[in-house]
């Protein structure tokens, strides 16, 4: 069996057994969390940093979560909605008088959180999204694919320019600058949108599937290589420095399991995270208010869309390619993430499922 390191609760036991068990079937390496009550009981890792395995992985490896990322982007913006400072039923305009243009008038920052604002596609070079001022006048320009608010469409890279714009409009910081200096800097979580430099040999690059190359390309499962849900994303560009540095709020934070389960965590007790409040009660339900409950256009498939978060039964959170997950439950104050630089092909891709079912048998035990 693989070694595992880290730390766990016994209850919990299922959880590394469950990662040894990936790592054994070829996985390189990962990381799971599981937090209860704003405290770990599982913190583990292992594998390789590497494609070569070579490089241990370690307890501050951090790796590319791909869309997990959208769950921190949202917790920025449920942050300022909390404060009053962002109404997610104000028009987007209020705050961004550009976006306006080409009949958007009426799409409402809601819209923006729940993939239904009719703006899923990116249109530009994959080089366009290291370009701030230029991917948010593109989208500003665009006339949505459909009236905001009646359908939902992933909006696979747009989403995080969306609701980035509208949070610098409203703060004058940076996506990645908010996150650190009102959200992960407090709690002390080791997340990143636009990673430094000094932080880079940290970083486990992604592989590709087996019998891929870094040509590889992101798309939802039920659409073609290459098509709308990626926009066109090769793994070799999520391996770059350039996506490392830029900030892409959709796809490009940079972090372990354990602190994507810290962050998260937020929502799960409550707003408050060891002696650190940033959401009221209401603050942190504002996320599971059910947007959309039906076919995504992009993702072909059912969908339940909540402000900023896909939600699953009494669960929220998202997935990100190549396999990292994070998972919320309120009801039991739980978090469970996943993160891996070890991608498999997403039809073939059940591991984030059975960390979370393995997270379960342990609060039963807990809770017993």
């Amino acid at each position: 069996m693989a070694d595992i390191q880290g730390s766990y609760d016994r209850l919990f036991i299922a959880v590394p057994n469950a990662l040894a068990d990936m790592l054994d079937a070829g996985d390189a390496g990962g990381s799971v969390a599981v937090f209860v009550d704003g405290e770990p009981v599982v913190d583990v890792w292992g594998g390789f940093a590497d494609a070569e395995r070579t490089v241990p992985w370690e307890r501050d490896t951090i790796v590319n979560v791909w869309s997990v990322t959208k769950t921190m982007t949202a917790l920025c913006a449920l942050v300022l909605a909390d404060r009053g400072e962002l109404d997610p039923d104000a028009p987007v305009s209020r705050y961004w008088p550009e976006f306006a243009a080409a009949g958007k008038e009426k799409v409402l920052v809601r819209h923006l959180l729940s993939h239904t604002a009719g703006l899923p596609d990116w249109d530009g070079q994959v080089d366009d999204l290291y370009d701030w001022p230029a991917a948010t006048a593109r989208l500003a320009a665009r006339p949505p694919r459909w009236e905001p608010g009646t359908a939902a469409g992933y909006h696979s890279l747009t989403q995080g320019f969306l609701v980035g714009e509208v949070v610098r409009r409203v703060t004058g910081r940076s996506v990645g600058e908010f996150l650190a200096e009102e959200i992960t800097g407090p709690l002390g979580a080791d997340f990143h949108i636009g990673l430094a430099a000094e932080h880079d040999h940290r970083v486990a690059l992604a592989i590709p599937p087996t019998g891929r190359d870094e040509d590889y390309s992101a798309s939802a499962p039920g659409n073609p290589e290459g098509s709308e849900a990626g926009n066109g994303v090769r793994l070799r560009d999520g391996n770059s420095l350039a996506w490392r540095r830029a900030q892409i709020p959709a796809a490009s934070g940079y972090g372990n399991a354990r602190s994507v389960a810290l962050t998260q965590s937020v929502l799960a007790c409550g707003g408050e995270v060891n002696g650190v409040r940033l959401l009221s009660r209401a603050g942190c339900d504002r996320a599971w208010e059910e947007q959309f409950d039906g076919d995504d256009r992009v993702l072909r498939m059912p969908v339940r869309w909540g402000l900023g978060y896909g939600l699953f039964g009494t669960t929220y959170g998202w997935g990100g390619w190549g396999g990292s997950l994070v998972m919320i439950e309120p009801d039991s104050r739980m978090v469970v993430a996943y993160v891996t630089q070890q991608m498999r092909e997403p039809t073939e891709d059940t591991r984030g499922m059975e960390i979370v079912t393995a997270a379960y048998e342990g609060l039963q035990g807990l809770r017993g």
